[in-house]
């Protein structure tokens, strides 16, 4: 059988009522979170602006459902001015399973060098703190707090034609690949985990990936 390549995901339709359900839930969620939320935010953003030059907010365009374009807030948490050629190159290479290894013969899964975060940056990403002003487009509808990690046009680009059905959700602040290993697997090993979570989608998966991302946040493991 001939492999046929997929330029766009086709977005099939899902249930209804768990849409509405899991839309309700997002909302439900983030006005639940935001009297804790602003507090914390306003000390990370107050951190980062004594800590490092530049500006507070990391605003990258991403591919979300039905490759989608979207714009997606982040706290920034590396040095500015950096070489973002490298990171392309290599995030590209990544996203085709071309995975290289440091010194001591250990797995690179990330394009980040430790020397390119700032200190409170670092403290940002070992609790994932630097994901809250994503409830800003779970707002706007153009995430949900569960779903597949969105990625950038370039690193979409370099998808195989099985790697769309990941484009079928709205993408999510946390997931199942985030939960099992965050950034410490293989891109392949991601998409299989988000197509696991996109085809048994259930309010109860969504809530053990919710339960299990609090108890990840302490722990700090996967993190970068």
């Amino acid at each position: 059988m001939e492999l046929v390549i997929i330029k766009q995901p086709r977005v099939i339709p899902r249930q209804v009522l768990y849409q509405v359900a899991k839309r309700s839930l997002d909302l439900a969620l983030s006005i639940w979170i935001l009297p804790v939320a602003i507090p914390i935010m306003l000390v990370c953003a107050i951190a980062i602006y004594l800590d490092s030059p530049g500006p507070v907010l990391f605003i990258q365009e991403r591919i979300g459902k039905g490759g989608k374009f979207f714009k997606m807030y982040k706290f920034r948490t590396m040095r500015t001015n950096l070489d973002d050629l490298h990171c392309r190159t290599f995030m590209k290479a990544y996203v085709k399973g071309e995975i290289d290894c440091n010194e001591e013969g250990e797995k690179i899964f990330k394009p980040v060098k430790a020397q390119e975060i700032f200190r409170v940056g670092r403290i940002l990403r070992k609790t994932s703190l630097d994901e809250l002003p994503q409830l800003i487009n779970v707002f706007r509808g153009e995430m949900s707090i569960v779903g597949p990690r969105p990625n950038v046009p370039y690193e979409v680009e370099a998808y195989r034609p099985w790697h769309y059905e990941r484009l079928e959700v709205l993408p999510g602040i946390t997931g199942l690949a985030q939960v099992h290993g965050r950034s410490c697997i293989d891109f392949a090993t991601i998409v299989r985990h988000d197509i696991q979570y996109i085809e048994n989608q259930s309010l109860a998966l969504d809530l053990k990936i919710l339960w299990w991302t609090f108890l990840s946040g302490f722990t700090g493991e996967g993190a970068k």
